[in-house]
Protein backbone atom coordinates (compact mmCIF):
# COMPACT_ATOMS: atom_id res chain seq x y z
CA UNK A 1 0.00 0.00 0.00
CA UNK A 2 1.34 3.40 -0.96
CA UNK A 3 0.54 5.58 2.05
CA UNK A 4 1.36 8.75 0.14
CA UNK A 5 -1.80 8.12 -1.88
CA UNK A 6 -3.80 8.69 1.32
CA UNK A 7 -2.02 11.84 2.52
CA UNK A 8 -3.27 15.23 1.37
CA UNK A 9 -0.56 17.80 0.72
CA UNK A 10 -1.62 21.39 1.36
CA UNK A 11 0.74 24.01 -0.02
CA UNK A 12 1.43 27.27 1.81
CA UNK A 13 0.01 26.03 5.14
CA UNK A 14 0.43 27.18 7.86
CA UNK A 15 2.50 29.81 6.07
CA UNK A 16 3.84 30.49 2.57
CA UNK A 17 6.47 28.01 1.42
CA UNK A 18 5.35 25.17 3.70
CA UNK A 19 4.01 21.98 2.12
CA UNK A 20 1.83 20.54 4.91
CA UNK A 21 1.35 16.78 5.01
CA UNK A 22 -2.23 16.28 6.21
CA UNK A 23 -2.70 12.77 7.64
CA UNK A 24 -6.41 13.24 8.41
CA UNK A 25 -7.21 11.83 4.97
CA UNK A 26 -5.28 8.66 5.86
CA UNK A 27 -6.79 8.39 9.34
CA UNK A 28 -10.35 8.44 8.00
CA UNK A 29 -9.58 5.39 5.85
CA UNK A 30 -9.79 2.45 8.24
CA UNK A 31 -7.86 0.07 6.00
CA UNK A 32 -4.96 2.50 5.47
CA UNK A 33 -4.84 3.50 9.16
CA UNK A 34 -4.84 -0.16 10.24
CA UNK A 35 -2.06 -0.90 7.73
CA UNK A 36 0.09 1.96 9.11
CA UNK A 37 -0.19 0.58 12.63
CA UNK A 38 0.37 -2.96 11.33
CA UNK A 39 3.55 -2.03 9.47
CA UNK A 40 4.96 -0.08 12.42
CA UNK A 41 4.11 -2.99 14.72
CA UNK A 42 5.88 -5.41 12.37
CA UNK A 43 9.02 -3.24 12.27
CA UNK A 44 9.09 -3.03 16.06
CA UNK A 45 8.53 -6.73 16.78
CA UNK A 46 11.29 -8.15 18.92
CA UNK A 47 12.36 -4.73 20.18
CA UNK A 48 12.18 -4.53 23.94
CA UNK A 49 9.61 -1.81 24.69
CA UNK A 50 7.84 -1.24 28.00
CA UNK A 51 5.96 1.94 27.09
CA UNK A 52 5.19 4.16 24.15
CA UNK A 53 5.16 7.92 24.71
CA UNK A 54 3.52 10.26 22.23
CA UNK A 55 3.37 14.05 22.08
CA UNK A 56 -0.03 15.64 21.60
CA UNK A 57 -2.04 15.50 19.56
CA UNK A 58 -1.07 13.46 16.54
CA UNK A 59 1.39 11.40 18.58
CA UNK A 60 -1.70 10.05 20.33
CA UNK A 61 -3.25 8.75 17.09
CA UNK A 62 -0.07 6.87 16.19
CA UNK A 63 1.26 5.99 19.65
CA UNK A 64 -1.90 4.73 21.37
CA UNK A 65 -2.95 2.17 18.73
CA UNK A 66 0.68 1.10 18.36
CA UNK A 67 0.88 0.53 22.13
CA UNK A 68 -2.27 -1.62 21.98
CA UNK A 69 -0.87 -3.62 19.05
CA UNK A 70 2.41 -4.24 20.91
CA UNK A 71 0.69 -4.96 24.24
CA UNK A 72 2.43 -2.14 26.13
CA UNK A 73 1.26 1.00 27.90
CA UNK A 74 0.91 4.48 26.46
CA UNK A 75 2.11 7.71 28.09
CA UNK A 76 0.83 11.07 26.81
CA UNK A 77 3.19 14.00 26.48
CA UNK A 78 1.14 17.18 26.72
CA UNK A 79 1.58 20.91 26.53
CA UNK A 80 2.18 22.63 29.84
CA UNK A 81 -0.88 22.93 32.09
CA UNK A 82 -2.86 20.09 30.47
CA UNK A 83 -2.00 17.20 32.82
CA UNK A 84 -3.79 17.03 36.19
CA UNK A 85 -1.07 15.40 38.31
CA UNK A 86 2.44 16.41 39.33
CA UNK A 87 4.54 16.94 36.21
CA UNK A 88 7.98 17.64 34.86
CA UNK A 89 8.37 20.09 31.98
CA UNK A 90 10.86 20.98 29.28
CA UNK A 91 11.01 24.01 26.99
CA UNK A 92 11.24 23.67 23.26
CA UNK A 93 11.63 26.19 20.46
CA UNK A 94 8.89 26.96 18.01
CA UNK A 95 9.41 28.90 14.82
CA UNK A 96 8.11 32.08 16.49
CA UNK A 97 8.72 31.52 20.19
CA UNK A 98 8.84 28.84 22.86
CA UNK A 99 6.48 26.34 24.41
CA UNK A 100 6.69 23.61 27.04
CA UNK A 101 5.92 19.92 27.02
CA UNK A 102 5.03 18.02 30.18
CA UNK A 103 4.74 14.47 31.50
CA UNK A 104 3.44 13.13 34.77
CA UNK A 105 6.31 12.53 37.22
CA UNK A 106 5.13 8.96 37.74
CA UNK A 107 4.64 8.17 34.02
CA UNK A 108 7.90 6.27 33.62
CA UNK A 109 9.84 4.24 36.15
CA UNK A 110 13.64 4.35 36.05
CA UNK A 111 14.99 1.81 33.59
CA UNK A 112 11.79 1.39 31.58
CA UNK A 113 12.37 1.14 27.85
CA UNK A 114 10.37 3.77 25.98
CA UNK A 115 9.60 4.26 22.31
CA UNK A 116 8.54 7.75 21.20
CA UNK A 117 5.80 7.74 18.53
CA UNK A 118 4.45 10.60 16.46
CA UNK A 119 2.95 11.22 13.05
CA UNK A 120 5.85 13.21 11.63
CA UNK A 121 9.54 13.87 12.13
CA UNK A 122 10.37 17.33 10.80
CA UNK A 123 13.01 19.48 12.53
CA UNK A 124 13.15 17.15 15.53
CA UNK A 125 12.46 19.77 18.21
CA UNK A 126 9.32 18.19 19.68
CA UNK A 127 10.81 14.70 19.65
CA UNK A 128 14.12 15.85 21.15
CA UNK A 129 12.14 17.48 23.96
CA UNK A 130 10.12 14.28 24.42
CA UNK A 131 13.34 12.27 24.65
CA UNK A 132 14.63 14.75 27.23
CA UNK A 133 11.50 14.26 29.37
CA UNK A 134 11.76 10.47 29.21
CA UNK A 135 15.42 10.64 30.26
CA UNK A 136 14.63 13.05 33.12
CA UNK A 137 12.36 10.35 34.54
CA UNK A 138 15.08 7.71 34.21
CA UNK A 139 13.59 6.01 31.15
CA UNK A 140 15.69 4.57 28.36
CA UNK A 141 14.66 5.71 24.88
CA UNK A 142 14.89 2.69 22.57
CA UNK A 143 13.83 4.55 19.44
CA UNK A 144 11.27 6.73 17.73
CA UNK A 145 8.58 5.70 15.24
CA UNK A 146 6.86 7.92 12.68
CA UNK A 147 4.42 7.66 9.83
CA UNK A 148 6.28 10.43 7.94
CA UNK A 149 9.84 11.74 7.95
CA UNK A 150 10.77 14.97 6.18
CA UNK A 151 14.36 14.14 5.25
CA UNK A 152 15.43 17.63 4.10
CA UNK A 153 14.83 19.05 7.60
CA UNK A 154 17.42 16.70 9.19
CA UNK A 155 15.35 16.00 12.31
CA UNK A 156 17.35 12.85 13.02
CA UNK A 157 20.37 14.96 13.89
CA UNK A 158 18.61 16.34 16.99
CA UNK A 159 17.59 12.93 18.35
CA UNK A 160 20.80 11.96 20.12
CA UNK A 161 21.41 8.89 17.96
CA UNK A 162 17.99 7.32 18.65
CA UNK A 163 17.00 4.54 16.28
CA UNK A 164 14.38 5.92 13.87
CA UNK A 165 11.53 4.00 12.21
CA UNK A 166 9.56 5.85 9.52
CA UNK A 167 7.16 4.48 6.92
CA UNK A 168 7.19 7.40 4.46
CA UNK A 169 9.96 9.81 3.56
CA UNK A 170 9.53 13.09 1.72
Amino acid sequence: MNFKDYIRVINDFPQPGISFKDITTLLKNGRAYREVIGQLTERLQGKQIDLIAGPEARGFVIGAPLAIALGVGFVPIRKSGKLPGETIEADYALEYGKDKLAMHKDAIAPGQKVLIADDLLATGGTIATSINLVKQLGGEVVGAAFLIELLELNGREKLDGAEIFSLIQY
